[in-house]
């Protein structure tokens, strides 16, 4: 009985809340990754530092490249699939098959994402062998994950309304982040296990029932005259996409190609995006510099372990203040401001100057977020900036979590352009991540280049910052001598508040030149839904 009742509630959930649902059984696991992988092959498993290096180097090229090619292998049927007959592919089947992938690929994360706690191989391999098999999945389940974003909802409104309960349940499985204190220990590893075993197990049941029932909302759409559109009360409704029973010739990877070359608004959000990882990636990788030789004197490492979780969940809950903005005025304006708020504080500190403690903490904490994808030159500086990016992270974050709706708009406008049959939204995910994900690598090279040509301090030359009950991986040459202090902290002050300048500027400029907004996202808009009715008439009439 209670049993049927359960079940009753679950098939009562709005689909907003299904989908949102989603993002918690993929961060629950991803931010325990991101804390503890590192430390465990250092620490526990004891890696060398040839075989680190050598397994984030393959791991960085899999990682740049694996987006567009499992994009491309996802969306490429859904551009040149196309019967000789009969009614062709809908939206109902493109949201079937990306939520059957949700429904394989995610439990399949969680066991990709066990392999990292239990000694199978030796470190090196297993390191570079847990690496690419974790990301691969992870890869797959969030391009999937975020093409559902456009294929399950046309309106700015109601694609802002499934962002909304990402961004909660993200923030909810955040807090695994506060759970793992309990169970890490190095010397006993077992307890840890256990945690990430009962970790794997929820996320991996999660995907399953999630999926299953975002599956029987789809099928029992497709027995009503309503469409997959995801109205404002997260019910299935709006239009069908049918795919007419004309036959289109198949669409090559150059000729996409091609098309990407002449998608406008694209070339400006790619340019724009791409700014925006860097800066991510640079806050992240010389956090600890700064705090080291900015505010070393104010800030103790005892509240570490608390604001490292706070880091974690403060930007979710942020993101749930900044989305009903955008339903208000609009994606474009409210990131628009961001930028505008970032050159402002930004020029405020650099006229402030580096003895303001209380500026400059207040700077540094909504400037730092940790980095959620590593790059080896970063890695000297793991973990730390966790360990302060404390309660806000909020303006480079927030931005952030803000593009993917913009990319949604982009899978609109690229559908209306090239007068698709049906939307390729994974792929276009994936090509926005091949362009982007450089900025993680230029990130720390133009960061350590910087400091060495202002200063002649070479970071490599001292010791790497540790965390909090984190031992040190490898032993390096002594810091330099206290004479040049106070040209490194001059030399830190500048590349904090000069960086977050240049990179507004830049931002603002390549955001001036994006047109998709206002009336023309609207034109977009009407268009894809004038297009989605056009075929489902041509359908009804064969």
């Amino acid at each position: 009985m209670r049993l049927g009742r359960l079940q009753a509630w679950m098939l009562d959930l709005p689909t907003a809340v299904v989908y949102g649902s989603l993002a918690l059984f993929i961060s629950v696991l991803h931010n325990v990754f991101l804390l503890y992988y590192v430390d465990t092959f250092v620490s526990v498993y004891k890696i060398n530092k040839t075989a680190f290096w050598v397994g984030e180097t393959v791991f960085l090229l899999w990682n740049s490249l694996n987006d567009p090619l499992f994009g491309w292998l996802s969306d490429r049927q859904f551009l040149s699939s196309q019967p000789r007959s009969g009614a062709g592919l809908s939206s109902r089947a493109v949201v079937l098959a990306r939520v059957r992938a949700l429904g394989w690929h995610g439990p399949l994360l969680a066991v990709s994402f066990l392999a990292f706690w239990v000694p199978w191989a030796p470190a090196g391999l297993q390191f570079l062998l847990c690496l690419c098999l974790y990301d691969g999945f992870l890869t797959l389940v969030d391009l999937h994950h975020h093409a559902l974003l456009a294929d399950l909802a046309l309106s700015a409104h109601d694609r802002t309304h499934l962002n909304f309960y990402c961004s909660l349940f993200s923030a909810a499985g955040s807090l695994s982040v506060f759970a793992s204190y309990a169970f890490w220990n190095k010397e006993d590893f077992s307890s840890f296990r256990i945690f990430c075993v009962a970790l794997a197990t929820g996320s991996g049941l999660g995907f399953v029932g999630a999926t299953r029932l975002l599956r029987q909302r789809v099928e029992a759409a497709r027995r009503e005259p309503e469409s997959l559109a995801l109205a404002a009360d997260g019910s299935l409704c709006g239009e069908e996409l049918l795919a007419g029973c004309k036959e289109a010739a198949s669409i090559t990877l150059g000729q996409y190609l091609q098309q990407l070359a002449r998608h406008r608004n694209f070339l400006w959000f790619v340019g724009m995006d791409l700014v925006q990882v860097f800066h991510c990636h640079f806050n992240s990788n010389f956090f600890p510099l700064f705090l080291e030789h900015l505010l070393s004197d104010h800030i103790s490492l005892s509240t570490g372990s608390f604001l490292l979780g706070i880091s974690y969940v403060a930007p979710h809950l942020n993101n749930l203040y900044f989305l009903p903005l955008c339903q208000r005025w609009g994606v474009y304006a409210v990131v628009r401001g961001l930028f505008l708020l970032k050159l402002g504080l930004s020029l405020l500190m650099l006229l402030a100057g580096p003895d303001r403690p209380g500026l400059l903490c207040f700077f540094i904490a909504r400037y730092a977020p940790p980095s959620l994808t590593p790059t080896p030159l970063c890695h000297p500086f793991i973990l730390a900036p966790s360990l302060f990016a404390g309660s806000n992270r909020v303006f480079t974050e927030g931005t952030c979590k803000l593009l993917t709706l913009v990319v949604t708009d982009l899978v609109d406008e690229d559908l209306v352009l090239n007068h698709r049959k049906q939307a390729a939204s994974a792929l276009l995910f994936g090509m926005v991540a091949l362009v982007t994900k450089p900025g993680q690598t230029f990130a720390p090279l133009l960061g350590t280049w910087l400091l060495c040509f202002y200063t002649g301090h070479d970071l490599f030359q001292q010791p790497p910052l540790v965390p909090v009950g984190s031992a040190q991986p490898w032993p390096e040459p002594l810091a330099p001598p206290p004479a040049q202090a106070p040209t490194l902290r001059q030399g830190c002050f500048y590349l904090l508040v000069l960086v977050p300048i240049t990179c507004a500027l830049l931002q603002l400029f390549t955001w001036s030149q994006f047109t998709l907004h206002g009336s023309r996202l609207h034109m977009v808009k009407a268009q894809r839904q004038s297009l989605s009715r056009a075929q489902t008439l041509e359908v009804k009439m064969v």
